[in-house]
């Protein structure tokens, strides 16, 4: 059974593995055949145009402009699994420093946001399973439709209107206050300034796994068992714990680690509402200034979490249901 076990280990170790394998190759070769002309990116237009045939053919050269685009992929994925993420045409340093600075605060934020819409949603959707018909379900039934149809950047403009500017409770935008060095920054000061974009990403990210799982929960309170345990005498309270938590947990957790895709599409829009220097901001700004290197970098960094997140899954499902830790199946 072990043996099953590690076998079964291994084998998504190199799913994973695959995946970004073929996401990397498809971002590589998509930003090869694009319009963007590696040796305008590096020295800019107008240097370029005062340079030599001569001068210009070293710099291909240099480049690696001519290489053969399958070798030229090959070469950036083995200095990439090294740790030489090539060096930021933007920023003048290396890919691996400014993604580890900008991740430093957009993941938390992320993940507080990520947090709370699995949270949040997870009880909003067993209520209203559990009440089906009733007040509760329709209030919050109501609240997930509504947030499902409204996109990240206007409910993030919305909080910064309300919060910000009409009550001045919180900060309009930034990851830190204005003015103050690095050193005097304080955790509490970061975990204000996460509030509202986290508060933005939670909100819209709750709809889909509170509609997910009441639908989850209205199936499992008709179900035969639940009504044997009605005829025994049990309440809705213990039913609910003993019978309906555990079958609703599972597909609830899928769509939930489906949903860091979600995060990092939605984290986009919204740290450019609030100047939030993370990850999105960092992926935009890298798109408008042609920066391949610094773009590549995001791209492959966010593949490892989203599919890092999904495997995490799957290792949860068998802590909730050993019989999927067995290979039982369900």
């Amino acid at each position: 059974m072990k043996e099953k076990q590690i076998q079964k280990f291994l084998m998504g170790i190199l799913r994973v593995a695959l995946l970004i394998f073929g996401v990397s190759a498809a971002a590589f070769f998509l930003l090869a055949i694009s319009p963007i002309d590696p040796l305008q990116s590096n020295v800019g237009q107008g240097a370029l145009g005062a340079m030599s045939q001569e001068q210009v053919e070293k710099l291909k050269a240099y480049w690696g402009a001519d290489t053969p685009m399958i070798q030229r992929f090959f070469t950036w994925a083995w200095d990439f699994v090294r740790g030489d993420m090539g060096v930021s045409l933007l920023y003048r340093r290396k890919v691996s420093e400014i993604l580890w600075e900008k991740a430093a605060g957009s993941l938390g934020m992320m993940a507080l946001a990520w947090l709370l819409s699995g949270g949040m949603g997870f009880f909003l959707g067993s209520l209203a399973g559990a009440k089906q018909g009733k007040w509760q379900d329709r209030l919050i039934t109501g609240y997930s439709l509504l947030m499902a149809s409204t996109p990240a950047f206007f409910l993030a403009l919305l909080l910064l209107m309300i919060f910000s500017v009409w009550l001045k409770i919180l900060p309009v935008g930034f990851s830190v206050p204005v003015g103050v060095e690095a050193s005097q920054v304080s955790f509490a000061d970061r975990a204000v300034h996460a509030i509202l974009p986290a508060a933005a990403l939670s909100l819209t990210g709750i709809s889909n796994i509170a509609l997910h799982t009441r639908e989850k929960m209205i199936e499992v309170m008709e179900s035969d068992y639940v009504l044997f345990a009605r005829a025994r005498g049990e309440d809705t309270r213990r039913i609910i714990r003993r019978h309906c938590l555990r079958n609703i947990a599972l597909p609830a957790m899928t769509l939930q680690f489906a949903s860091v895709s979600e995060i990092f599409g939605g984290s986009v829009l919204v740290e450019q509402v609030f100047s939030y220097p993370g990850l999105g901001q960092a992926a935009v700004n890298a798109g408008l200034g042609s920066d391949v290197p610094l773009l590549l970098g995001i791209t492959v960094v966010t593949a490892v979490l989203v599919f890092g997140g999904n495997a995490l899954a799957n290792l949860l499902y068998g802590m909730i249901d050993p019989r999927i830790k067995r290979g039982d199946g369900i």
